[in-house]
């Protein structure tokens, strides 16, 4: 039988020939019976080898396509790779189709898993052994499909409950020529947890003959339109949450819906939604290989005031995800400081002085 033959790497060859040339080019060398089994490589060699430590593996990011995912994402990432050292990456998509990845364990980290938007998928994916919690991102926030101008409930302050867009005037108001007369509803984007939930709502309220649901290409194209209709004082109605670039900028106001309820989720939805839990999502295998970086997600924690405030900042000076995320490490040390270990809260404060971007910062 033929003994197995050691394989050495082209690392490990290189790094023999570097000390054969070394030890052969020394003065006063002189030959000497080195006794060494098969492959086995010189003790000088395991030295050098010994130092060279095996790339790590990049941790991939859920790219959610929306703005406090984004910013948080850039966050982390940065955190990630000066802090620990690993290489990130950050796949872009929508809820759905991410979730299915960080399951597969194609996805490490998804910053927002939102409840109860996502409760089945979530709850069948735990039971699976699919993902862990490492605990909440943000704070509670709100989010509710009925959302329209204060202006509009100040010309028609009898419009203040969904119920009211049963009644033919209010259900005309909001009517635009595509809608066959009924009231039109922007929903969330095709892919996002919550436009099955929205959806849902509507049939659960009666509305189905009275509103018309439709879905936005993109986030910047459903900004874009209630912008355009608000500096004109014209009526809109569709889906916002308490984060949501537009909230943070204009005067909005939900129509009163009946309280959430569990009983009332897990039938027909006719009920508000919740007040969001927002998770952050792991792949139970990062874990196992990066257990410093699941250590850190599990003590991250970025309060509403704090968000807000970034994200009021980077619309007013249209800057990217990535410069709101420098600005943010830069001016809250006292909170990041306190997820991460020293080693790694020395690493960012000196990628920082140094103006370092992150590598895997998508367009870097």
């Amino acid at each position: 039988m033929l003994g197995r033959t050691a394989i050495m790497s082209p690392v490990v060859l290189l790094a023999m020939a570097l000390v054969a040339m070394a030890i052969a080019c020394s003065p006063g060398a002189e030959p000497r019976d080195v006794q060494s089994s098969p492959g086995a490589p010189l003790p000088a060699t395991q030295a050098i080898v010994a130092t060279i430590a095996p790339p790590k593996e990049p941790i991939v990011f859920s790219d959610l396509n929306w703005d406090s995912a984004q910013l948080q994402n850039r966050i982390a990432q940065y955190i990630v790779e000066k802090g620990y050292g690993y290489p990130s990456r950050a796949e872009f998509g929508g809820t759905l189709a991410l979730f299915r990845s960080l399951r597969q364990g194609e996805i490490d980290v998804a910053m927002e898993i939102w409840l109860p938007n996502q409760d089945e998928a979530w709850v069948d994916a735990q039971a699976a052994g699919d993902v862990i919690s490492a605990g909440r991102s943000l704070s509670s926030t709100w989010q509710s499909a009925f959302v329209i101008p204060a202006y509009i409930q100040e010309q028609y302050p009898d419009l203040d409950s969904v119920e009211d867009l049963k009644d033919p005037q209010y259900r005309e108001l909001f009517a635009t020529a595509d809608t066959d007369g009924k009231a039109r509803l922007v929903s969330c984007l095709v892919g996002w947890a919550c436009d099955e939930v929205n959806t849902a709502q509507v049939a659960g309220y009666g509305l189905s003959e009275h509103v018309h649901v439709v879905n936005p290409g993109t986030r910047e194209i459903a900004n874009g339109e209630l912008y355009r209709l608000y500096e004109k004082r014209k009526p809109w109605l569709g889906y916002q949450e308490s984060l949501n670039e537009p909230v943070l900028l204009l005067d909005l106001v939900r129509l009163a819906e009946p309280e959430y309820s569990d009983r009332c989720w897990h039938t027909n939805k006719a009920c508000a939604y919740e007040d969001a839990t927002v998770l952050i999502g792991v792949n139970p295998e990062l874990d196992g290989r990066a257990p410093q970086v699941v250590d850190m997600l599990r003590k991250w924690h970025l309060d509403t005031e704090s968000y807000t405030g970034l994200a009021r900042w980077r619309i007013e000076q249209d800057a990217s995800y990535a410069d709101a995320a420098i600005r943010w490490l830069n001016n809250n040390e006292d909170a990041w400081a306190q997820w991460v270990t020293e080693p790694a809260a020395e690493g960012i404060r000196a990628a920082l002085a140094a103006g370092e971007r992150a590598d895997g910062w998508p367009g870097e």
